[in-house]
């Protein structure tokens, strides 16, 4: 049981960050074989469904590398990471107990929304640099970031309870900075 609550934490906290990345990499691992995935996640070894989160991936890929751009889009994808990670932490899961998916689904949104609320907002503080320098270093961080969280998901979920609560540590202690931060800058565009 273990691993699949490891890997249900794991795909829901990375959804909230790259969610095209997440899901091309979970069908891609489980298409190979490399990795076992629930019969709720099968789908995503579909051809089909490689290609279309492939290329989202790219879509998503390049438009994390662009100041403001990212923004724009961290801002769409808040209606779209956040249930992703619900449905992934409970498609995890696969035939378990009713109660235990949907602890899953519930924890899972909680994980996307916490992880995104994160990138999107520090993310958005660094775009107010004028130099794009910070924001290409903090988007392949987050690249690095969410492949090593899926890597410890799929083959050391241990090690992914400790990602989970370093990066819990880094929210608590990132996000009122970040809104400190937002609420600073739209006072100034308000002025």
């Amino acid at each position: 049981m273990f691993p699949a609550a490891a890997m249900a934490a794991g795909l829901s906290w990375a959804s909230g960050i790259r969610l095209y990345m997440t899901l091309f990499i979970a069908g891609w691992l489980g298409r190979q074989g490399w990795v076992d995935l629930p019969d709720a996640l099968q789908v995503l070894e579909s051809n089909w469904v490689l290609a279309i989160t492939g290329g989202l991936f790219v879509v998503e890929f390049l438009a994390d590398k662009v100041p403001g751009v990212d923004s724009v889009w961290d801002a769409i994808q808040t209606f779209i990471r956040i249930p992703a990670g619900a449905v992934l932490g409970a498609a995890a899961l696969g035939q378990a107990d009713p109660a235990l998916t949907t602890i899953a689904a519930l924890l899972g949104g909680t994980f996307a929304a916490g992880a995104h609320a994160t990138k999107a907002g520090s993310r958005a503080m660094i775009n107010t640099s004028p130099e794009p320098f910070s924001n290409w270093a903090a988007s392949f961080s987050e690249d690095a970031l969410v492949v090593t969280g899926l890597w410890a998901a799929f083959f050391q979920p241990w090690v992914l309870v400790v990602i989970l609560l370093l990066f819990a540590l880094l929210a608590v202690w990132l996000l009122p900075k970040v809104w400190r931060g937002l609420r600073w800058l739209f006072r100034r565009l308000a002025a």
